[in-house]
C-alpha cells in the first residue's frame, strides 16, 4: 500500500451521486481501511441514500451514529441534516449546529476533523458540486499531509466545488472520475 494511507474522505454535492455509486462499486472487496463520504443532501430525505448507494457497492454503507468507532472496510455517509465529524480517537461525532457554506453536512467540517485524525496517513477527495464548500477543508488536509485529489472540472457535472479547491490549495492529483477509480484500486 501507497504510505500506508489509513482513511479515504470523500466530499461531493450536485452531480456527484454518479461518481459515488463508480467508487463504491469497484472498490476493492478487501480495502483495509474506512470510506468517508460527507455529501450534501436534502436535508428532510432521511431515507434512500444509503439504500441506494447499497444496492451496488462492493463494501457495507452506513450512516454513522454520534460516537461510532470508525471501522475498515466499511462506506460511511454523513446524515441528512447532521455534520460529521471524526474525533482523534476515531469516533464519529455527528451535530446539528449552524449550517456552514450554506450546508450541514458540511464537507469543509469533515475534512478538517478527519484530517485532523488522518494526517498524511489521509486521501481527501473532492467531487463535483455547486458551491465552494469542501475548498477550505481540502487547503486544510493538504497543509496536514493528506494526499489530495479533485474530480477534473471539465468532466464535474458541476465545476463550481472542484474549481473552489484547485484555488484554494496546489493539490496532488487532478483525475476523472475513471481515474479516481483506477487510483482507488491500487490500494
Amino acid at each position: 500500500m501507497l504510505r500506508g494511507y489509513k482513511a479515504i474522505v470523500i466530499g461531493g454535492s450536485a452531480g456527484s451521486f454518479p461518481v459515488v455509486m463508480k467508487i463504491l462499486n469497484n472498490i476493492p472487496k478487501n480495502i483495509n481501511m474506512p470510506l468517508i463520504f460527507c455529501l450534501h443532501r436534502l436535508k428532510h430525505v432521511r431515507h434512500g441514500v444509503v439504500e441506494a448507494l447499497g444496492t451496488r457497492s462492493v463494501i457495507p454503507v452506513v450512516e454513522p451514529n454520534d460516537k461510532d468507532p470508525v471501522k475498515n472496510g466499511i462506506a460511511y455517509i454523513a446524515p441528512a441534516n447532521y455534520h460529521m465529524m471524526v474525533e482523534l480517537n476515531c469516533t464519529f461525532a455527528l451535530s446539528t449546529e449552524d449550517m456552514v457554506n450554506y450546508s450541514r453536512p458540511a464537507i469543509d467540517l469533515t475534512f478538517d476533523t478527519v484530517s485532523y485524525a488522518y494526517r498524511e496517513k489521509l486521501i481527501a477527495i473532492i467531487l463535483s458540486g455547486a458551491n465552494s464548500d469542501g475548498a477550505k477543508g481540502m487547503k486544510i488536509a493538504k497543509s496536514r499531509g493528506a494526499l489530495t485529489i479533485v474530480q477534473h472540472p471539465d468532466e464535474a457535472t458541476i465545476k463550481t466545488m472542484p474549481e473552489s479547491a484547485l484555488k484554494a490549495t496546489n493539490v496532488d492529483k487532478l483525475f476523472t472520475s475513471d481515474e479516481i477509480v483506477k487510483f482507488l484500486k491500487t490500494l
